[in-house]
């Protein structure tokens, strides 16, 4: 090179493109076996936590590092449905907010604005942190919620302490009860999108945790990583693919022709497993039953078919948000809604991350691979040309 020469990448380093492959820390978590379709949080098969847990109990799990008992779990629900009402503060700052700011960009903002007025979290120690957990997943539904009622006119209600976190969440948007039906899947929603180990942003969560940086900064650093349409905006994408083939007689050429022309059909596939994903399995089932009790299978049919279709050709099988775009669609959720719903559950697993990050840690401060030039001929500004 002109002036200068490469860098030589020193032998003891190890590059690997987007850390693929790379095990980045210690975790006693989640465990993600992508090869032979396994997800386990804290030691529990994501099969059996979803046919028999609510997201209460998983998030119990997931902070406290076991199942509570029957009094544990009525005093954790008690104390996450007592903490969803928001401050003041935060109300006002979501209704100044542009009428065009989208409800993820509002769950950040609310999120950071909590801080204000919340329990620093800069410094304590970990048995201090826990309840700063549980007090900001208590509110990531009710930012969610009270935005998508102040963009559509409507004043924020408060939580109903007769209800759980799924059914109070959905009561906190529509205003009022959920069917049983829509409680339940919601809430196996959550449980399926609690934790999946070292994804993008509960890394992004434990880097900024590791500066000893605080919990609300952690979790606004979740949001902004998972905003990003490569890992949070799976399930919008699907239902945008769903709505442009709109009729299930056109699924075939729909995938045919996207597969000559080498796109990506979303929702299919996924980096870590290599099998049908656990979770996806689940949702779907919950989906079928949904969509038949509100009447409206055209959307689960068509997921079916294009699932048919890439097993056949392709040898891909749908990820997780494949089918929870549906659940999300037969909800009357907007498409825009679909990510804060995945942020709500995920900060059960940030906060469980946060919290490991800060028992044992050291800041993250990886190595780059520097590919540009070196002892580069310094010209003084007069002589540059």
């Amino acid at each position: 090179m002109k002036g200068g020469v490469m860098a030589e990448v020193a032998k003891e380093e190890v590059f690997k493109k987007g850390l693929e492959g790379v095990v980045a820390g210690d975790s006693s978590i989640c465990s993600v076996q992508g090869d032979v379709g396994k997800l386990y949080y804290r030691g529990y098969s994501i099969g059996d936590l979803a046919a028999n847990c609510s997201f209460e109990e998983v998030t119990y799990l997931l902070l406290y590092t076991r199942l509570p008992t029957k009094q544990e779990l009525k005093a954790f629900r008690k104390t996450l449905v007592g903490q969803m009402k928001l401050p003041k503060h935060v109300l006002a700052v979501l209704k100044k907010l542009p009428k065009e700011t989208t409800p993820m960009e509002a769950l950040r903002t609310g999120i950071s604005a909590l801080s204000v007025k919340e329990p620093e979290a800069l410094g304590r120690p970990v048995e201090e942190q826990l309840p700063i957990c549980v007090n900001l997943i208590a509110k990531f539904p009710a930012v969610v919620a009270a935005y998508h009622r102040i963009r559509n006119g409507q004043k924020p209600v408060s939580p109903k302490k007769s209800m759980g976190y799924a059914a109070n969440f959905l009561y906190l948007l529509n205003g009022r009860a959920p069917t049983p039906e829509e409680e339940s899947v919601v809430d196996a929603d959550f449980v399926l999108h609690a934790e999946h180990s070292f994804n993008a942003s509960t890394f992004a969560v434990r880097v900024t945790v590791s500066t000893l940086s605080d919990m609300y900064s952690a979790m606004t650093t979740g949001i902004g990583v998972l905003k990003g349409p490569l890992h949070g905006g799976a399930a919008q994408e699907v239902m945008v693919m769903l709505e442009k083939i709109d009729n299930p007689d056109k699924v075939d050429s729909f995938v045919r022709d996207a597969l000559v022309k080498h796109e990506k059909i979303m929702g299919i596939g996924h980096r870590i497993y290599k099998v049908y994903d656990p979770r996806a399995k689940i949702i779907k089932a919950r989906v079928e039953a949904l969509s038949r009790q509100k009447g409206d299978t055209r959307w689960y049919t068509m997921l079916v078919k294009i699932e048919e279709i890439m097993a056949r050709e392709k040898h891909l099988y749908p990820n997780v948000d494949f089918y929870s775009a549906v659940v999300y669609k037969l909800l009357g959720l907007p498409i825009d809604m679909y990510s804060p719903m995945f942020a709500i559950a995920r900060s059960a697993g940030w906060s469980a991350h946060a919290v490991e990050q800060y028992s044992d840690n050291r800041l993250i401060r990886p190595v780059d691979h520097y590919v540009g030039p070196i002892d580069l001929q310094f010209v003084p500004i007069n002589e540059r040309h």
